[in-house]
């Protein structure tokens, strides 16, 4: 809230060089940032009198916009990239998917493996179990396990997250 759609009775006013100038009606504190050519504007309305202070109010909205940006370069987002297998899978083809989550996890992103069961391979778990064991171990130089294989309906999903 700025200037005229202040509109309780008392605040407490800060000048715009940071210096407190008391409790004051908020009347009084508007002719007070018009007479210096700025905006009297409400940072903390919650507090009891609400808190005013006497500032450009075109320039706080720049500043704040930049800042929020600088955060926003500074933020890392993680991917989490999904590698699917099969029981059947062949030791070639389980290298090349093990190569692709390398490149995945080395990149920052987070991996998650899902081995599919299909019909009577549900009947199989424990070697669907081992395989995912052994892609683990594949990549324990470069990836820590980040969640623990388990049973998600008809897959058995582990994700690995990058060593630190």
């Amino acid at each position: 809230m700025i200037n005229e759609q202040i509109k309780d009775k008392e605040i407490r006013l800060i000048g715009e060089h940071g210096e407190q100038l008391g409790v004051m009606p908020s009347k009084d504190a508007f002719k007070i940032a018009q007479d210096a050519n700025l905006d009297l504007v409400k940072i903390a309305p919650n507090a009891e009198p609400p808190v005013c202070r006497i500032i450009d109010y075109s320039k706080f909205r720049y500043e704040q916009a930049r800042k929020e940006k600088e955060n926003k370069k500074k933020q890392k987002t993680t991917e989490t990239k999904e590698i699917q297998l099969t029981p059947g899978i062949a030791d070639n083809d389980l290298n090349t998917k093990a190569g692709q989550a390398r490149k995945f996890i080395t990149k920052g992103n987070k991996v998650k493996v899902a081995l599919r069961f299909r019909g009577r391979e549900m009947a199989h778990q424990q070697a669907g179990m081992e395989i995912i064991l052994s892609f683990c171990q594949k990549l324990e130089d470069v990836a820590v396990v980040d969640k623990p294989p388990k049973m998600e309906g008809r897959n058995l999903v582990v994700i690995l997250a990058e060593k630190k």
